[in-house]
């Protein structure tokens, strides 16, 4: 039997590779290795730059997959670190290090419990990918597709977000909201300020029409989701002169939805609004939208009571079970089965010096050696 993997010890390994989206740096060689070395078998499926990798060991179902992400962002100032984000120190007990939150420590955690734990009478897989950071399309996205085409059998995903909120285990993710980015140009007619009847000015249509998008209310929630909401993000018209309207005026938008609304459904409001905002106006509008995720919620039953069980071991409190926050990859698991977030205190992810405790390291991995052990004893 291989010897236990040190947790702390795994993510250090991890977080030395400075594999800042796209780039890979070694850290999924790192990975494989080790993966290898516990009897996985190993199998990258690179699209565009970017490196992913699918690991399995068995062959029976069920089959427990973990995803994560081995990609950072960038570091920022690195003068304003304590440390070298990518030396990956341990002061005073507390891991520092680009990725020690989000989320090669979760990772390493995950390892580690498999290593800990007795061969189960099923499938433990690994879904990792190089481009959760990045713009998300040729990862998780593009091999969920290439598992479904190839009919392979996941039954169950747990992505290690750092999805706790302020405390160890108190709270783990069970849903997402949906996104979409929309960018709305008016193109009008560039002309002079003192005859606008030879121009057609883009700005007061572009600024009609957003207050009349954010005049509408969405919803007012659903089960388990907060009430959905439009946020304007810039507006850009980049025209230096006090005498001249400008010909073109640009503005974009998100939407974070629950499941009331589908990225299309949105759409489709967007693009009739723009519509009719042109009525009349010498000039057009044109809505480029982008859905980088649907909403979805994993319903309550035995996958999620074993997840927050889990938690509960070794926290002795369980989880809030939450669908607050952004988007991650689960957006895309979750046509593959159903998948539950759980990780780290998300609290420095991103930030400079972000950092975890060692113990919290240990912690979880203990969490989802029992997470193991409670998954095979309920579907096996």
């Amino acid at each position: 039997m291989t010897a236990a993997i040190d947790p702390v010890a795994f993510a250090q390994a991890l977080i030395r590779r400075p594999s800042v989206t796209p780039a890979d740096a070694g850290a999924m060689d790192v990975l494989q290795r080790q993966l290898e070395q516990l009897g996985f078998a190993c199998r990258r499926m690179k699209y565009g730059e970017i490196e992913n990798l699918y690991a399995r060991r068995g062959t029976a179902s069920p089959n427990l997959c973990f995803a994560g992400h081995t990609d950072v962002v960038p570091v920022g100032d690195a003068a304003a670190w304590s440390q070298d984000p990518f030396e990956a120190p341990v002061v005073n007990g507390v891991l520092i290090g680009r990725g020690a939150v989000d989320m090669k420590s979760a990772i390493a955690a995950f390892v580690a419990a498999v290593s800990r734990s007795p061969a189960p009478d099923g499938s433990i897989s690994f879904l990792i990918t190089g481009d959760e950071e990045g713009v998300a399309l040729d990862g998780t996205k593009k091999v969920v597709e290439a598992l479904i085409a190839e009919g392979e059998p996941v039954d169950h995903c747990v992505v290690g977000e750092p999805t706790s909120a302020t405390a160890f285990g108190d709270m783990i993710k069970v849903g997402r909201r949906g996104s979409i980015n929309a960018w709305i140009t008016v193109e009008g007619v560039q002309g002079h300020v003192a005859y606008p009847h030879r121009s057609a000015n883009p700005i007061p249509v572009l600024v009609n029409l957003l207050a009349k998008l954010q005049a509408r209310v969405l919803d007012d929630g659903y089960q388990d989701f907060q009430p959905s909401n439009l946020e304007v993000t810039t507006i850009d018209v980049g025209n230096p002169a006090t005498n001249v309207i400008p010909a073109t005026a640009r503005a974009r938008l998100n939407i974070r939805f629950n499941p009331n609304h589908t990225g299309a459904s949105l759409t489709e409001w967007l693009q009739a609004e723009c519509a009719a905002a042109g009525e009349g106006f010498n000039g057009r509008i044109v809505l480029e939208p982008l859905v980088s995720g649907e909403a979805f919620l994993t319903e309550p039953g035995p996958f999620i009571d074993v997840a927050a069980g889990a938690f509960e071991d070794v926290t002795g409190h369980p989880p809030e079970r939450s669908t607050s926050g952004g988007t991650s990859d689960a957006r895309f698991i979750r046509s593959l089965c159903p998948v539950v977030e759980m990780g780290l205190v998300g609290t420095t992810m991103h930030q400079i010096d972000e950092r975890a405790p060692t113990a919290e390291i240990e912690a979880l991995t203990k969490v989802y050696e029992r997470l193991i052990a409670r998954y095979f004893a309920a579907f096996s």
